[in-house]
């Protein structure tokens, strides 16, 4: 007769939760989901340390960082309850130290989109008749942002 292979996960999750020791897991479970839940911006410069009651102490890696999440806190509190599915955090502690950003991603960048020869002298064309100089400039480099969001959108 075959036996059913079952996951560690629920017989080790059903063992903790007799013990009373369920809800304090899923706390846990912020530390393996941290980029997802504050986003990856959040994630490169900030990083869960520890969960101690209903408080989650932060570790990010500059002073500014440390005055953005600060003005952040009610937010991160909402989103972290929202990702670990019940209100475990309550509380929001930050210091300043070393991130590990090797776990988070870097956000993916695309190559700035740049004009070529021809693009150029149709611009030149459209602003050839505009007398004041300043304006000509002005009209120009909207026309330019124009095209290069445009090309972007191409992509």
């Amino acid at each position: 007769m075959a036996r059913k292979i079952e996951k560690i996960s629920i017989p080790l999750g059903t063992v903790l939760s007799k013990r009373g020791l369920g809800g304090r897991l899923k706390e846990y479970r912020i530390f393996g989901q941290w980029e997802k839940i504050v986003g990856t911006v959040i994630a490169l410069h900030a990083q869960p340390l520890s969960v101690r009651g209903k408080t989650l102490s932060v570790v990010v890696d500059s002073s500014a960082w440390m005055q953005q999440l600060t003005m952040l806190k009610p937010e991160i509190i909402r989103k972290v309850a929202r990702g670990l599915g019940h209100a475990a955090i309550e509380r929001i502690t930050l210091k300043i130290g070393p991130v590990d950003v090797s776990s988070a991603r870097a956000p993916e960048r695309t190559p700035p989109a740049t004009l070529g020869a021809e693009e150029s002298r149709k611009i030149e064309d459209y602003v050839k008749n505009v007398q004041d100089s300043e304006a000509r400039e002005v009209i120009k480099r909207v026309i330019e942002k124009d095209m290069v969001m445009r090309k972007k959108k191409k992509r």
